[in-house]
């Protein structure tokens, strides 16, 4: 399950990126996942709630989106989206596909976060 070292990449990435944001609190960190990511979703979902807890991710959501593949046709000098990957060619003309252009993803594209609470009596200072 090759899913666990994915999520556990994700938690080590995000818990980086909180140092710049001392206290805060994640709430939701989203992914972009290509067809072509070979991930299960369950699994990512899974193995993300054993790898936060204890982490300033704890009780956090983990939203996947998922991403088809999108392919350039020369012939038809469009891009195309693939409805299977049993068959790389052209919907339109049939000609082979080789240039993708989205399919692979694997990226965390957003980490929505709440800030720590100022303290009572402490004000913004210039």
């Amino acid at each position: 399950m090759h899913e666990l070292s994915i999520v556990q990449s994700i938690v080590d990435s995000v818990t980086e990126s909180l140092a710049n944001y001392p206290g805060a609190r994640v709430v939701e960190v989203r992914l972009r996942v290509g067809a072509l990511a070979a991930v299960v979703e369950d699994s990512l979902h899974f193995c993300y709630q054993i790898a936060i807890e204890g982490t300033p991710l704890a009780g956090s959501r983990l939203v996947v989106e998922h991403l088809p593949i999108v392919m350039h046709c020369a012939r038809c000098g469009q891009d195309v989206v693939l409805e299977s990957v049993q068959s790389f060619r052209c919907p339109d003309c049939g000609e082979p596909l080789c240039d993708m252009r989205q399919g692979r993803e694997l990226e965390i594209e957003a980490i929505e976060i709440e800030e720590a609470p100022v303290p009572a009596g402490i004000e913004d200072q210039p």
